[in-house]
């Protein structure tokens, strides 16, 4: 049959379809242009659905040689290429002149896939098959989409969910890319550790489990209208070589293939799969010929894949370049064995040209017959049917834009990565990482490559979570100073963080360089507590048996980096298990659990609350600014042990010289009086230490007579003592001492327990009281027992003593005109307690958002952070529970008002608590609602008096979030 082909006048076309009544035809006549009539144009023109479509009228329209360069798929980078560029002008000659069946393509980015994919499809006459390596997400392959983990790690979670959601999320992103297959899954049985090759690619070494996450993964991408392709047939996994380099070959006989490396296949076969891709690997024991790959099998593939195993879908090569072949047979030997073997798609021939010439000589001789071109062509032409490409080649790029790594895909590739993290030692409870335990870690990225890069993101994922983080990469180019210096450096640390970047190709027995296994043994003898974290090759972990902590990452992405990393701090709980065994270490289903114990920042939809929502804070805060209520804001959210939302807005001051700074801080004010003075207190009481019954007396005569002996600590607590609010003082006394004397002698203004008058002088006695039982300053205290512990580095009394570092993050207060005569920053606002030297029950803390979050979390854990319990839940009960008869106080706390205004928002639950600073300062938590709010201002700046409306914007912010909550 002649290759040169010619479309009829639309005429014509029209009385043949009339007369024939068949949907389509390419009446043949001759001409030098070598094109056949785009059939999309007819399939618009003519048909619809699709489905009408004369796939045997096709066939019959080919030459021998076009049919067989429809089976062929070349690759192309899926990027911005020029209309004169070589690259693009070698595939349109393959589209427009060889005809080629598809296009398999490599790295790329989505719009340049995406308007490249319609470039081709324009010149074909035939619709292109699109496919592309997806076995991560589309990721693999094109930047700006979805990432996932590796199957391995997916496996580890032990929930075939996460890897349907997988396979339907990386199809979505496929189908609106214009890709019709994917080269996913893996359903090869890594029941060899040394293999180079398929590692965390596969899903376990247990066939049962491969089956299952294989299973899932199809039904994921199909459902989403992706072919899903399981490969390497008839398995992969249990070879010492690569066959992108070599031909493995695979000595098993058939009872023991048949049992493990073709169950999984079996598997997909039940559950859909449309294609099956063949393996570069001989099988001496069930092939026909004993040095001849699978892919050029006719027993493998057709006696074994279509007889035995009844598959009837597309059966695909893998990429014909590949070593496994290349070096055996020559480009056109290649292609003539795989179509007499039984595959449908070739891909990747390494010689276009040379294949379809040897190809179309091998029909005429009669080496291949054209029924089996037809045989293939029907099947692929069936699915180019069935996936409307007749209807519709084209890619719509606006639906690029809020279809390809939406918030949502995104919020469950980074869940399904949190959770296939695996924890396989924690000897001496290393972890959760704890700064107080550990105050200086030392992050060494053990890499195979030279960038000097590798672990950078292991770093400051840390630096997230520690002061305190050094960094050292120690690679393929590392001299002996440098590893000289980082010994040197490691050998005054806490905990060393070891990131093994070790590729899968190393398989079981990883070897290093001598350079780097000789700094192992060196740091081995540190004898320093030691986490090491496989990020990459899970068998690399036998690099370092004597580390404490033993984790496996999975992959050296910036995602499961950061996942393991939420681990080590726990952030995020840790419940994977191993889905495979490391030789002399572990066994499969090996792991420990460890509940989540601290805050991690991540996407408000991982708290339940709507992102486009909370941008209604934005406008709220920036409004106020506008106003001048304040210069300078933070704001952070917190629900579910999330933080969901943290940010900063304007300037320190109105100069606007500064820019405020999400980790800035702020003067407390009067919420010293809950993270001091009451969280003190409550201490005390879950220790015995103190009771709230006590008279004050007990600790200062100056109550010892009068009513004042009826004041007890729960008078302080609830402001009913019969204190006044505060006296000045300053005016005339300045000395702390002076203070003191005052304050402990000022006459009750009220009966003991009758009267509600917030008052700051009941607060500053409080504090007075821990000090005394306590033995030590109340802000040496509290730093001790809660502030370094829990990690809130930024929280502290008497800032000035952190030095520049520290005072240049804090917002001023005001330009005191009256006392002072000087702006009021980096020391306290309150002027009482500046003369108090800075420490006071009432003022005097500083703090910022982060170190709060903290604080609330603590609340809301019922006492418990980190893993470590600071209060029992009862006591935190009693303190957080309202007290009658004040109904709007608990004991220190300020509670949600259960009528009128109130700034804790109209939607807060009635057990509401948190408390306000005159600074402008305010935290809300709600037990209810798993919710903590903080908003820090400095809205006494310039002036006290100067903006107004601060109530106001608390509890808009407050409702704003409660607003956002998803339904």
């Amino acid at each position: 049959m002649d290759s040169v082909k010619k479309a009829a006048s639309p005429l014509r076309i029209t009385i043949f379809l009339i007369l024939v009544g068949i949907t389509m035809t390419s009446c043949i006549s001759r001409s030098n242009t070598n094109s056949v009539i785009p059939l999309l144009q007819i399939t618009k023109a003519l048909y619809s659905p699709p489905t009408d479509v004369d796939i045997e009228a096709i066939i019959d329209t080919m030459s021998v040689r076009t049919k067989i360069a429809q089976l062929m798929h070349v690759w192309a980078f899926g990027e911005y290429q020029t209309e004169g560029s070589a690259r693009f002008q070698r595939i349109r000659k393959m589209v427009e002149e060889d005809k080629i069946g598809g296009v398999i393509f490599s790295r790329g980015d989505v719009y340049g896939q995406a308007v490249l994919t319609n470039k081709l499809q324009s010149v074909s006459d035939i619709p292109l098959w699109i496919s592309q390596d997806m076995e991560v997400g589309a990721a693999m392959r094109i930047s700006g989409t979805t990432r996932f983990p590796p199957s391995m790690a997916v496996a580890a979670t032990g929930n075939t969910h996460y890897e349907y959601e997988k396979g339907r999320i990386t199809a979505l992103e496929a189908r609106i890319l214009g890709v019709h297959q994917i080269y996913a899954p893996v359903v090869d049985v890594n029941n060899n550790p040394a293999n180079p090759v398929i590692n965390v690619r596969s899903y376990s070494e247990d066939p049962k489990v491969v089956s299952l996450f294989a299973d899932a993964f199809i039904r994921g991408a199909q459902e989403a209208n992706v072919v899903a392709t399981a490969k390497h047939f008839p398995g992969h996994g249990d070879t010492f070589e690569d066959s992108h380099y070599t031909l493995p070959v695979i000595t098993h006989n058939w009872a023991r293939l048949d049992s493990v490396e073709l169950a999984p296949f079996r598997a997909a076969i039940r559950s859909g799969v449309k294609s099956i891709m063949s393996a570069h690997i001989a099988f001496p024991h069930i092939g026909d010929d004993p040095n001849r790959p699978g892919t050029l099998d006719p027993h493998i593939l057709g006696a074994i894949l279509r007889d035995s195993l009844k598959f009837d879908g597309i059966i695909t090569t893998d990429a014909l370049e590949m070593d496994g072949v290349a070096n055996y047979y020559a480009p056109g030997d290649a292609v003539i064995l795989s179509i007499n073997a039984g595959a449908d798609m070739l891909l990747i021939p390494p010689d276009i040209t040379t294949a379809l010439d040897e190809a179309e000589r091998a029909v005429l001789d009669g080496r291949i017959s054209e029924e089996r071109l037809n045989e293939s062509l029907r099947r692929i032409l069936k699915l180019k049917v069935e996936y409307g490409l007749f209807e519709r080649k084209s890619v719509d790029i606006e639906a690029l834009y809020t279809n390809i790594n939406t918030l949502e895909h995104q919020r469950i590739a980074d869940e399904i990565s949190r959770e296939s993290i695996t924890i396989l030692k924690n000897a001496n409870s290393i972890v959760p990482i704890r700064s107080v335990r550990y105050p200086k870690i030392t992050v060494i990225a053990l890499a195979q490559d030279r960038t000097g890069s590798t672990g950078s993101a292991l770093a400051r994922a840390v630096r997230q979570y520690h002061p305190d983080v050094s960094f050292h990469v120690v690679d393929q180019r590392s001299s002996s100073h440098e590893i000289n210096r980082i010994i040197e450096s490691t050998s005054a640390t806490s905990l060393v963080i070891l990131g093994l970047y070790i590729d899968m190709a190393a398989g079981a027995n990883p070897r290093l360089p001598t350079h780097q296994t000789n700094f192992l043994n060196r740091l081995k003898a540190l004898n320093k507590p030691t986490i090491a974290a496989s990020l990459g090759n899970p068998y690399a972990l036998t690099l370092a048996s004597h580390a404490h902590v033993h984790l496996v990452g999975w992959a050296g992405t910036v995602q499961q980096t950061e996942s393991s990393v939420h681990a080590l701090f726990g952030a995020s709980d840790v419940n994977a298990t191993l889905p495979i065994s490391i030789p002399g270490m572990y066994k499969s289903g090996d792991g420990l659990r460890i509940l989540k114990s601290t805050l991690r920042n991540d996407a408000p939809e991982v708290a339940g609350l709507h992102r486009d929502s909370l941008r209604r804070i934005d406008s709220i805060i920036e409004n106020a600014i506008r106003r001048e209520t304040f210069p300078g804001a933070t704001v952070a959210i917190m629900r579910d042990g999330v933080v969901a939302y943290s940010k900063a807005y304007g300037y320190h001051d109105y100069s606007k010289r500064e820019r405020t700074r999400e980790g800035d801080v702020f003067d407390l004010a009067s919420i010293t009086k809950i993270m001091g003075t009451t969280l003190g207190m409550m201490k005390l009481v879950d220790e015995g230490k103190v009771s709230l019954g006590d008279p004050i007396s007990k600790y200062f005569s100056e109550f010892a007579s009068g009513q004042r002996a009826d004041i007890k600590i729960h008078h302080f607590l609830t402001h009913t003592s019969g204190l006044p609010a505060f006296r000045v003082y300053v005016d005339s006394i300045k000395t702390r001492s002076g203070l003191i004397n005052a304050i402990l002698n000022e006459p009750l203004i009220n009966t003991p327990g009758e009267t509600y008058v917030y008052s700051d002088l009941g607060m500053i006695i409080s504090a007075l009281v821990i000090e005394k039982i306590a033995g030590m300053p109340f802000d040496t205290y509290m730093s001790r027992t809660f502030y370094e512990p829990l990690g809130m580095t930024f929280t502290t009394f008497r800032p000035n003593r952190r030095g520049a570092w520290y005072t240049s993050r804090i917002l001023p207060t005001e330009n005191d005109t009256i006392y002072r005569k000087t702006l009021v920053q980096g020391v306290v606002h309150d002027e009482r307690a500046f003369y108090l030297d800075g420490v006071a029950g009432h003022a005097g803390l500083f703090s910022n958002t982060a170190d709060i979050s903290v604080f609330t979390q603590l609340i809301l854990n019922e006492g418990t952070y980190g893993g470590v319990e600071y209060l029992k839940p009862e006591t935190v009960a009693m303190f957080t529970n309202r007290m009658p008869p004040l109904f709007n106080r608990a004991l220190g706390f300020d509670m949600k008002a259960r009528e009128g205004f109130t700034t804790a928002g109209s939607k807060a639950s009635e057990n509401a608590l948190g408390h306000t600073g005159f600074t402008g300062t305010s935290f809300w938590i709600d037990p209810e609602n798993r919710t903590a709010i903080i908003l820090l201002t400095n809205r006494t700046y310039p002036y006290r008096d100067h903006g107004s409306g601060i109530g106001r914007v608390r509890a808009d912010v407050a409702d704003a979030v409660y607003n956002s909550v998803i339904k």
